[in-house]
């Protein structure tokens, strides 16, 4: 028997779940008193278990127990070992929201709880915004130190899991609250099994390969997605470290230049005047000018140069599709999902060939039709410079009849 007194208690569960016990008050005063573990705690009592032959891998009741209560202790013992607002810290944080959603669904019946479920659901639906940041944020950074595996791969379950939010959600649209239940499950059972992969591997080998300073890059570019969490995570550093470190103090006003979005930092402000205007083809424009007009325009628009890699998005108020700084120097195969990639390289090779100049895609997104696409950019010698890609809603353009010629504000 195990000396640490929360240890023997979590073995004496394990061993009631295995032999088809009723463990249902141990667990509840274990996950009382017990605050967090440890991948030691966990690896030295499983050692006691298969020393006594305990057959604990194809248990459910303890499979149940393990995603409910032991994960969340072990993601426990991990959050408090980074500060505050550091990327990694939030994407358990978030995970842990996950476990504990799961962990009060799982005693709902979808047909007798129907709105306390739906409530639920739409709470664990947010794990979309956890998964855009690891495709926009994480991915890019990854793939730059030579690691593409989880762009090709675990994108793909991210689209998986979508789907399989989609089905459930419609089922709950259309009252189909028998469809609900079986589908939860393995939703669930997907979910909690790609959150291990992340905690156990992804996380870990992201630590490994990434630079101090691509983390902090990193919580900037995040907040362009967004969180699961309730509370907006505090920067990361904080300012006042970020100040420290750069040797500046509160009173600091040093000139600001403009930056690109892939470089800015959250505490500069680029300012700019008439003398930083440029020439373009049919008059002038300041960098900031011409920033301001693509705030403006209600597109999403995309900029991949001939090598494939995206050098410029627009940042609207309301994207259509999510967009952030880590994407920029991304090779354009790994920004969007793997059952797109053919698609996508298909479209580079014909505007490169010269065959094709444009590509038009519509879609149903989130209720709206929207109009995706893409066109070659080639120089005065038709030499090909790359793709801009234009997303628009159109869900209203699409009704307009006849015309209209006055102000039609009043």
């Amino acid at each position: 028997m195990a000396t640490n007194p929360k240890l023997a208690q979590l073995q004496v569960i394990f061993h009631t779940l295995c032999n088809g016990g009723d463990a249902e008050a141990l667990i509840e005063a274990f996950d009382a008193e017990c605050e967090s573990l440890t991948q030691e705690d966990i690896a030295q009592v499983l050692q006691k278990i298969n020393e006594q032959g305990l057959a604990y891998q194809n248990s459910p009741k303890v499979k149940t127990f393990y995603y409910d209560i032991v994960e969340p202790k072990l993601s426990a013992g991990i959050i408090n070992s980074f500060p505050a607002g550091h990327p990694v810290r939030v994407y358990l944080e978030e995970n842990r929201i996950l476990r504990s959603l799961f962990a009060h669904t799982g005693k709902l019946d979808p047909e007798q709880n129907s709105d306390d479920f739906k409530a639920l659901f739409s709470d664990i639906c947010e794990v979309e915004k956890h998964y855009q940041r690891k495709e926009n944020q994480l991915f890019p950074c990854l793939e730059r130190h030579g690691w593409d595996g989880p762009s090709k791969n675990m994108w793909a379950f991210h689209d998986e899991i979508r789907a399989m939010l989609k089905q459930i959600r419609l089922a709950l649209e259309e009252g189909r609250l028998e469809k609900v239940g079986v589908n939860f499950s393995l939703l669930k059972e997907e979910m909690l099994r790609l959150i291990s992969v992340e905690e156990e591997r992804l996380l870990p080998n992201a630590l490994k390969l990434l630079e101090e300073s691509e983390w902090q890059a990193m919580r900037t570019g995040d907040e362009e997605i967004g969180w699961m969490l309730d509370i907006t995570p505090p920067p990361y550093p904080a300012p006042s470290e970020r100040r420290e470190k750069k040797g500046e103090s509160e009173g600091d006003d040093e000139e600001k230049n403009y930056v690109h979005p892939s470089l800015a930092k959250a505490d500069e402000n680029p300012d700019f005047t008439s003398d930083d205007a440029f020439h373009y083809d049919e008059g002038y424009m300041t960098p900031q000018q011409v920033n301001l007009i693509f705030r403006t325009l209600p597109l999403d628009i995309t900029y991949v140069d001939e090598n494939d890699r995206v050098v410029f998005y627009n940042r609207g108020d309301e994207r259509l599709f999510p967009r952030s700084a880590g994407v920029i120097g991304r090779e354009v195969r790994y920004c969007h999902p793997p059952k797109s990639v053919d698609t996508v390289l298909r479209i580079l090779e014909e505007f490169r060939q010269g065959t094709r100049d444009v590509a038009d895609f519509r879609i149903n997104f989130k209720g709206r039709l929207v109009q995706i696409r893409y066109f070659a950019v080639r120089d005065e010698d038709k030499t090909y410079r790359g793709v801009l890609e234009m997303s628009q809603d159109i869900t209203d353009i699409k009704t307009l009849e006849g015309e209209q010629r006055l102000l039609d504000w009043d």
